[in-house]
C-alpha cells in the first residue's frame, strides 16, 4: 500500500497499573479493559477521531483538530471516574506522521507517548502547539508544568495539563525548578531457547535464536536489554524468575523452546513479569524452516507492543533487519556463534562455520564481522601464528563495513587489530571509539578499550577502569568482562580490586581460564607465590598446558626456587615449539630468567617479526621482569614498536 504523510493530532492513552492489577484479580481487570475500550470507540467516534492502534491496555489514536482531541480527552477522563473507575493518562501532541499500512510512524508519534508517560490516573496532558491551537477556545483551563527534557528530543518541551474541575496536575519538579521526564526504563533478558529435539547437535539453533532476538532489541533506545553473555548463564538451569530479574536487573524475561525436525519448526515463547511472574504474552509458531526470519521478527516485535514501547519507523526496520536470505548460510552463521562461545580450540571450530557461511552468501556482513572476531581470538590465545590470521581478520572487518557501516563489531575488531597488530595508536582508538559510538551498549567494545588500548597503550588507567566497569553493568555475569577488567586493574597496581574481580569471575564460571590465570599473575605480582602458583596450576588443568600458564608457572617456580620444575617447563614448551605455534613474549620472560639476556632478547626480536599480540603488555604489565627492563635494549625495543 501507498505511504502518506499528514499533520494529524496524535492521543496516546493507557491504563495505570493494569498488569498489577491483572495479577490481582483478572475479572476486574478485564471489566476495567472491556470499559476503557468500549468508551474510547464511542467518545472517538463522537468526536471524528480513528483508534489506530491499541497496545494491550493502552490506544493510539489520532485527530483532524486539536480541540476534538482534548474535548475527547476530557469527556473519556469524566467517564472514568464513574465506578468501576479506571485509573487512565492522556497525551495529546501535533505534528507531521507517515502513514503506511493502516499505521502512523513518526516523531510526532513518539513525542507523543513521552507525553503520556509523565502522567498520573485521571491527567490529560498536552505539548505547546496543542496549547496554542486552543488559545481563542472556551472550556479549556491549562496550566504549565514546566520544560521537560525528553530522550531523543533535542530541545526541551513546555508540556501543560488541562485543569477543569476535578483533573489532577502531575508534579515532577527535580528540586531546581526544572521538569525532569519521569519514567520507568522497560528492561527485558531473553534467555536461551530449551533444546527439544531429540538430537544434542541442535542445541545451537536455540541458542542462535534467543541470540538474534536479544540482537534485534538492543538496537531500541527506550529498552534496556540483558547482555548475551549474562543472560545465558542461566542455560541449562532452573532459576526462579525472580532472581534472574534480581541478578540481571530486568523486570521481564522472555523464555522459549525450540524443536526442529527435517524442515519443520515449533517455536513456543513466554514474556514474563519477573515481579509478579504474570505471562504479558505467550505464543506458539509451527512453522517450516524457512519461515524462521519471520517467527524471529515477530517475537521482537510482538515484545515490544507487550511492554508497550513506541516505535518509529528505523526502529521497526532495525527489528525487521535481514542480514541474509540465505537460510542454509544463516544456519552455519548459528552454529559458529555456538562454538565461538564456547572459547579455546572450539574457536578454530567456529572458524570453518563462518567461512561455509560466506560461501553460500558473500553479502553476509555479520557473518563477516563474527569471523574476524574469530580470527583475533586465535591470535589473542596463540592459537596460530598471529600474521596470517591478524591480516584475515582486518579483511573480513574492512569487508563486513563496507556492506554494512553500522555494524559496530568490526570497528571493535579493527580497534584490536591496529592496536595489537599494526601499533597504528591513532587508528586502534578511532576505531575503537567508532565502535562505542554506533552501540554503547556493546561490552566487547568498552572492555577491549580498556585493556588493550587505555592500560596498555596510554597508561590511562582511571579512564581503563571506568570503560572496564561499564562493560560489567552491561554483563554483570560475565566472567569474560571481569578477566578484562581485573587485567587493566593489575596494570594501574590496583591489586586487591583485581583480585577481587577475578574471584567474582570465578563464582560466576569456575572453569574460567582467563581469571584463574589473571589472579596467579596478580599474586604473583604481589608476591604471594603460593598462592600464584595453586592459581597457575588450575589454569594448566582447565587449558591443556596453554603455553601463556606453563611460562606465568616457569616465572614464579624461579622467583620461589624452584628452577628445575621451570627448567622442565621450558624444555616441555621448547620440545611443543617444534610442532605448534607458542607466542614469543612470555617465553622472553621465562628466558630472562632460565636462559640469561641475550636469550631473552632474541625471543622478543622474533614475537616482533611475529606481530604477537603479546606485546602490547610490555610497557605496563607488572609479570615483565625487572632484569628485562633494566636493560637498556628493553627501552629501545618499545622505541621500535613506538609506544608513545
Amino acid at each position: 500500500m501507498p505511504q502518506s504523510r499528514q499533520l494529524a493530532v496524535v492521543m496516546f492513552t493507557d491504563i495505570m497499573g493494569y498488569t498489577a492489577l491483572m495479577h490481582k484479580d483478572e475479572t476486574l481487570a478485564l471489566t476495567k479493559l472491556n470499559r476503557f475500550k468500549h468508551q474510547l470507540k464511542v467518545r472517538v467516534s463522537e468526536f471524528r477521531g480513528k483508534i489506530i492502534q491499541y497496545y494491550g491496555d493502552g490506544c493510539l489514536v489520532i485527530f483532524t483538530n486539536s480541540a476534538d482531541a482534548v474535548n475527547c480527552a476530557r469527556l473519556l477522563q469524566e467517564d472514568f471516574r464513574v465506578e468501576p473507575i479506571v485509573p487512565v493518562r492522556v497525551g495529546i501532541h501535533l505534528g507531521d506522521i507517515l502513514i503506511s499500512d493502516g499505521n502512523i510512524f513518526g516523531d510526532c508519534v513518539n513525542i507523543t507517548s513521552r507525553i503520556e508517560s509523565i502522567g498520573v490516573p485521571g491527567s490529560v496532558l498536552v505539548s505547546e502547539s496543542i496549547k496554542n491551537q486552543l488559545q481563542n477556545k472556551q472550556g479549556f483551563k491549562l496550566v504549565s508544568l514546566g520544560n521537560f527534557e525528553f530522550k531523543n528530543v533535542t530541545e526541551p518541551m513546555e508540556i501543560f495539563a488541562l485543569t477543569n474541575s476535578g483533573f489532577p496536575v502531575p508534579h515532577h519538579e527535580d528540586g531546581n525548578g526544572k521538569f525532569k521526564e519521569q519514567k520507568v526504563i522497560k528492561t527485558i533478558a531473553v534467555l536461551p531457547f530449551v533444546n527439544m529435539s531429540n538430537d544434542s547437535e541442535q542445541e545451537y539453533f536455540g541458542d542462535g535464536i534467543a541470540e538474534e532476538i536479544i540482537n534485534s532489541l538492543a538496537h531500541l533506545q527506550d529498552l534496556k536489554v540483558a547482555g548475551r553473555t549474562s543472560s545465558f548463564q542461566f542455560k541449562g538451569k532452573t532459576a526462579d524468575l525472580r532472581e534472574v530479574g534480581e541478578k540481571l536487573k530486568v523486570r521481564n524475561v522472555l523464555e522459549g523452546s525450540v524443536r526442529k525436525q527435517g524442515n519443520r519448526l515449533r517455536i513456543t515463547v513466554q514474556l514474563i513479569n519477573v515481579e509478579d511472574g504474570y505471562h504479558l504474552w505467550s505464543e506458539r509458531y509451527d512453522r517450516e524452516i524457512d519461515d524462521l526470519f519471520a517467527i524471529q521478527d515477530d517475537i521482537a516485535l510482538s515484545i515490544t507492543e507487550k511492554l508497550k514501547l513506541t516505535l518509529l519507523q528505523k526502529d521497526r526496520d532495525l527489528i525487521t533487519k535481514t542480514y541474509t536470505e540465505n537460510r542454509e548460510a544463516y544456519e552455519l552463521y548459528l552454529k559458529a556463534r555456538f562454538y565461538i562461545a564456547r572459547r579455546g580450540t572450539s574457536i578454530v571450530t567456529s572458524m570453518e562455520y563462518f567461512q561455509r557461511a560466506i560461501d553460500l552468501d558473500p553479502k553476509f556482513a555479520l557473518a563477516y564481522a563474527a569471523y574476524a572476531d574469530a580470527n583475533l581470538l586465535v591470535a589473542t590465545y596463540g592459537l596460530a601464528h598471529p600474521k596470517p590470521v591478524m591480516m584475515r581478520a582486518k579483511q573480513l572487518a574492512d569487508k563486513a563495513i563496507q556492506l554494512d557501516p553500522s555494524l559496530s563489531e568490526p570497528y571493535c575488531s579493527l580497534g584490536y587489530y591496529y592496536a595489537c597488530y599494526e601499533w597504528n595508536w591513532p587508528e586502534a582508538k578511532k576505531n575503537f571509539l567508532r565502535s562505542i559510538e554506533l552501540n554503547p551498549d556493546f561490552a566487547e567494545a568498552h572492555y577491549r578499550y580498556s585493556w588493550n588500548y587505555l592500560a596498555c597503550v596510554e597508561g590511562k588507567f582511571d579512564e581503563a577502569e571506568k570503560h572496564g566497569a561499564a562493560a560489567i553493568k552491561l554483563e554483570p555475569l560475565s566472567s569474560i568482562c571481569y578477566a578484562n577488567y581485573s587485567l587493566s586493574l593489575s596494570t594501574g597496581r590496583k591489586f586487591n580490586e583485581a583480585i577481587a574481580a577475578c574471584k567474582t569471575g570465578i563464582e560466576l564460571d569456575a572453569n574460567s581460564f582467563l581469571c584463574h590465570l589473571n589472579l596467579g599473575s596478580v599474586y604473583t605480582a604481589m608476591g604471594r607465590y603460593e598462592e600464584a602458583i595453586s592459581s597457575f596450576e588450575s589454569a594448566m588443568r582447565l587449558s591443556n598446558k596453554h603455553h601463556f600458564t606453563v611460562n606465568a608457572l616457569i616465572m614464579t617456580y624461579c622467583m620461589t626456587g624452584y628452577v628445575d620444575k621451570a627448567r622442565e617447563l621450558m624444555n616441555e614448551l621448547k620440545e611443543k615449539s617444534l610442532t605448534q605455534y607458542i607466542g614469543n613474549t612470555f617465553t622472553a620472560f621465562s628466558a630472562a630468567y632460565l636462559d640469561g639476556l641475550d636469550e631473552a632478547f632474541n625471543y622478543l626480536e622474533k614475537a616482533y617479526t611475529d606481530h604477537d599480540p603479546i606485546i602490547l603488555m610490555l610497557k605496563y604489565q607488572p609479570l615483565v621482569p625487572p632484569i628485562l627492563k633494566e636493560d637498556p635494549r628493553f627501552q629501545q625495543f618499545l622505541d621500535k614498536v613506538g609506544f608513545p
